[in-house]
């Protein structure tokens, strides 16, 4: 077994390793907005309405909500 070889099976992992991590990522992205966690199509408008006096997309900071749903 030759570098080269060991290269190739290397790299043959690697990508299937991205593969399943990128789809578990678009698996969790599709269950959160499911549940009404998060909708991901406000955080798309941030490139098309970026003035400064648009409103924000979430009114509280993602930590202060979490500690209030956890109390």
């Amino acid at each position: 077994m030759g570098i080269s070889e060991l290269q190739g099976y290397a790299s043959f992992v690697m990508t299937l390793f991205l593969v399943i991590m990128l789809y578990g990522y678009i698996i969790h992205l599709y269950r959160s907005e499911k549940k009404g966690e998060r909708d991901y199509e406000k955080y798309g408008n941030i490139a098309l309405d970026d003035e400064i006096t648009s409103t924000p997309v979430e009114d509280k900071p993602a930590s202060q909500r979490y500690k209030e749903e956890n109390k």
